[in-house]
């Protein structure tokens, strides 16, 4: 650890000037919700919108001319990507990123846009890593990699540095954590300089598989489900991040896909910051109480806030699912003039807004005379929610709800 803390020190000053001091933001409506001080430490906000710049460019910048006269490789589905593209662009070296060819357009764009050369390979991220590594021992292009490296996990870490330069007297600090470098690289710090700071991990109950190597101590492949967050879905912890984590790491805790779902829709409702999945999870550790007598001074990490438009409009309808804010029904009703004007006016009756409706006469599974509306409502939180359907169970409607 000793030593991983002085790469940190090092990385400070190699940074510095480089990347952005990104902001310690307290937010009240938070703080009052839940009963402690909480800040949010905002790497949503950092050059190429995440945390993965300082490692990548940590790594770099380290490294003599020679080493990377080749160029440099790497794998990733989005922000290492970039990290390493605009890096790379800064130093004036070429850049062969190996992307999955499931990754969305725009991540792929935005890791050209740097400068790189994206090629796209495989059906998930260890297939492309698999022909990235193919590629350097073919090319002798230097390999970057995305967070199971001493001088990465330095480059994370200071952004632990930078929380208690802000606020030397925080209690707790919650971190996403997937491969491991970013939690690493800041407990290792934070065990340095402020040794009692209560530290949290967060994963996805889709990427299990941190919480159960930091409980057997040792890596264990775990099966990845698809998960909003997808910038911490790992199947294996690194073989240098784990032990670090392990040791100085207090407790690993799991969030589900909707909880996570309305921690980016809260946050961008209640604060206007826009953050990915990967790093909501630690405000959905939060709002939904997956970490236990929590008290005192607590900072979130917001890793990141890349996310592409097509998922903020799907995470946005499953967050007001979650909250009960977004109702679908499916009513069947009498085929008859005045039967689907009489069931608007029994909702507004309720004061639930109409947002889509379908009507449809020509389901096999409808009785004759029947027909079927799919309808869209918009409420204002789950009482409310039992509300509509109590009153419309109440005046004889034959309803179901999806997706509720």
């Amino acid at each position: 650890m000793e030593k991983l803390c002085r790469h940190i020190f090092e990385a400070r000053e190699r940074l510095r000037k480089r990347v952005r001091k990104t902001e310690t933001i307290h937010s009240h409506y938070y703080s009052e919700k839940h009963g402690l001080p909480l800040f949010f430490k905002c790497e949503n906000l950092q050059r190429t919108g995440s945390f993965k710049i300082r490692g990548a460019l940590n790594f770099m910048t380290a490294q003599t001319r020679d080493s990377i006269a080749n160029g440099v490789i790497t794998a990733s589905a989005g922000n290492h990507a970039q990290g390493v593209a605009f890096s790379a662009d800064l130093l004036g070296v070429r850049a062969v990123i190996y992307m999955p060819e499931t990754t969305p357009p725009q991540k792929v764009e935005a890791t050209r846009d740097y400068g790189a050369e994206v090629r796209l390979v495989g059906k998930n991220f260890d297939e492309a890593c698999a022909a990235a590594r193919e590629a350097e021992r073919m090319t002798g292009a230097l390999f970057v990699h995305p967070f199971d490296d001493e001088l990465v996990m330095a480059g994370q870490g200071t952004i632990a540095l930078e929380i208690l330069e802000d606020h030397p007297d925080i209690r707790n600090v919650i971190i996403p954590a997937g491969g491991g470098g970013l939690i690493a690289g800041m407990s290792a710090a934070l065990r340095k300089l402020a040794p009692d700071v209560r530290i949290i991990g967060v994963e996805s109950l889709a990427a299990p598989s941190m919480q159960e190597s930091f409980r057997k101590g040792e890596p264990v492949e775990m099966p990845v489900s698809v998960t909003l967050a997808d910038g911490i879905a790992v199947k294996l912890p690194g073989k240098l991040t784990l032990p670090l984590i392990h040791r100085l790491v207090d407790e690993i805790v799991q969030v589900e896909e909707e909880e996570i779902a309305q921690a980016i829709v809260s946050l961008l409702e209640r604060t206007k910051l826009l953050v990915e999945g990967a790093g909501a999870v630690t405000m959905a550790a939060v709002m939904h109480e997956r970490i236990a007598g929590l008290k005192g001074k607590s900072v979130c990490v917001f890793s990141g806030g890349n996310i592409d438009v097509k998922t903020i409009a799907t995470v946005v309808e499953r967050g007001l699912l979650a909250a009960g804010r977004y109702l679908k029904l499916k009513v069947e009703l009498d085929d008859l003039p005045g039967a689907l004007a009489s069931l608007a006016a029994e909702i507004a009756a309720v004061k639930a807004n109409v947002h889509l409706i379908n009507h449809d006469r020509r389901s096999r599974s409808l009785a004759l005379g029947k027909t079927e509306v799919l309808i869209d409502l918009e409420t204002r939180g789950n009482e409310h929610t039992r509300e509509v359907i109590s009153h419309l169970q109440n005046m004889g409607y034959n309803i179901s709800a999806i997706g509720h």
